[in-house]
C-alpha cells in the first residue's frame, strides 16, 4: 500500500484526493493546506471546469497539517503529492525528496529550467522517484495518438500541428505574474510542449511570433525544426480576449503512412451555458482514402487522472517505469517554453 500525503487542497488537490479513493494500492493518509476550513472537510468552495463540485468531506481518518514541512516529516507518508501553485513546486519537492519521500508534482514542473534541474538532482541524490503530472498523454485522444505513434504501424512521425487556446482567465489570481504562474505559456501550452517532446523529441530550432501581456507571451505561433529538415511541428497557443469560446485544443499529426486528426472546443450557447463538442472527432486518415473515426469512450477527464495516478503508484511500488511522468521530459517541456519565449521577445523579432 502506497501511503500518500497531498500538499495543497485546491481544485487539483481535490481531483487527486477523489482519484486515490478509487485506486487499489494507494491511500491518502495526510493532507496539508493553510485553509483550516478545508482541513475540517469543507470543500464546498472548490470549483473546476470538470469533475464533481466540492462538497463536505469526511477527513476523520486523515492526518491534517497546516505546514508542508510537518506533512513531509510524517513517517506514515511514502509519496508526497504536490498540488500547490507552480512557484512553490520546486522548494516543496526538494524538501520532500531530501526527507526520503517519493514525489509526484503537478505540472508545470517548476518556473525555470534551473529549478527543474535542482529537483532532478535532489531526486538522484536521495534515490527517490520524482514524477511530474502531465495528464495530457493519459487523456483518451492523446493516449490514442501516442499509441499509434509508438506502434510504428504507420511509420515514423514526420510533422504535425497542435493548438491550445483559452479565453482570458480573468478569474485566476496571479495568472499574468511571471513569478507565480507564468501566464498561458507555463500554465497552458506546457501540455503541448510536453506531448511534442514525447512524440517528436527535442526540437533543434524554435521560432515564435505573437503578442505579449505583462512581459509574458499572450497568444503565439511557434515553428519547431528537427535534425531532418522535412520534419517540422507548428503550434498555436495562448489566450484570446473573446469569452465565447472558453477552450480549444487539438492536433493534426503526420506519420509516414497515416494522419491523426482531432479538435475539441467548449463554446458558449446563447443562454450563457457552456457546451463541449468535437469540431473534428479523433480520426485516422490512411493512404487508401479511408477516414476511420475512433471511439474514445465516455470522455470523462477523471479517467485520465485515474490512469495517471495509478501509474504513479505502480512506479513507487517498483512495478512500472515513469515513462510519461519522467522528470526529464517535464524539464524539457519547460526548456521548450523558454526557447519559445526567447524567440518571441528577441530584439530582431519584428513582432516584438
Amino acid at each position: 500500500m502506497t501511503r500518500v500525503g497531498i500538499i495543497g487542497v485546491g481544485f487539483m488537490g481535490m481531483v487527486h484526493y477523489l482519484t486515490y479513493q478509487k485506486l487499489v494500492g494507494a491511500e491518502v493518509v495526510a493532507l496539508c493546506d493553510c485553509d483550516t476550513k478545508k482541513l475540517e472537510g469543507d470543500w464546498t468552495g472548490i470549483q473546476g471546469n470538470f469533475g464533481p463540485p466540492g462538497e463536505h468531506m469526511d477527513l476523520s481518518k486523515v492526518t491534517t497539517y497546516e505546514s508542508a514541512d510537518d506533512l513531509i516529516a510524517d513517517p506514515n507518508v511514502d509519496l508526497v503529492d504536490i498540488t500547490l501553485p507552480p512557484a512553490a513546486h520546486s522548494g516543496v519537492a526538494i524538501a520532500a525528496l531530501g526527507s526520503g519521500k517519493h514525489v509526484f508534482c503537478e505540472k508545470p514542473m517548476a518556473m525555470t529550467v534551473g529549478d527543474c534541474d535542482r529537483m532532478a538532482a535532489a531526486a538522484k541524490q536521495a534515490s527517490r522517484k520524482l514524477m511530474i503530472g502531465h495528464v495530457l498523454p493519459f487523456l483518451p485522444e492523446y493516449a490514442w495518438a501516442l499509441r499509434e505513434i509508438r506502434s510504428g504501424a504507420h511509420g515514423r512521425p514526420i510533422g504535425g500541428s497542435f493548438k491550445r487556446v483559452i479565453s482570458d482567465p480573468a478569474w485566476l489570481e496571479n495568472y499574468w505574474d511571471a513569478t507565480a504562474v507564468g501566464g498561458p505559456l507555463l500554465d497552458l501550452h506546457v501540455h503541448d510542449a510536453h506531448f511534442i517532446r514525447l512524440a517528436f523529441g527535442m526540437p533543434k530550432t524554435v521560432a515564435s511570433r505573437g503578442s505579449q501581456r505583462n512581459g509574458l507571451p499572450e497568444h503565439w505561433h511557434s515553428l519547431f525544426g528537427y535534425d531532418k529538415p522535412e520534419v517540422t511541428v507548428q503550434v498555436t497557443g495562448g489566450t484570446i480576449r473573446q469569452a465565447g469560446r472558453p477552450f480549444l485544443h487539438g492536433f493534426e499529426i503526420h506519420l509516414e503512412r497515416a494522419t491523426l486528426v482531432f479538435e475539441f472546443a467548449v463554446i458558449k450557447n446563447a443562454d450563457g451555458s457552456d457546451e463541449g463538442r468535437y469540431l473534428c472527432p479523433p480520426t485516422l486518415l490512411n493512404p487508401q482514402g479511408v477516414a476511420q473515426q475512433v471511439e474514445m469512450g465516455d470522455g470523462d477527464p477523471m479517467n485520465a487522472f485515474y490512469a495517471e495516478l495509478g501509474h504513479a503508484t505502480q512506479v513507487v511500488q517498483g512495478v512500472a517505469e515513469p515513462d510519461m511522468l519522467a522528470c526529464d521530459l517535464a524539464r524539457d517541456a519547460i526548456e521548450i517554453c523558454r526557447l519559445q519565449a526567447d524567440s518571441l521577445f528577441a530584439p530582431d523579432n519584428p513582432a516584438t
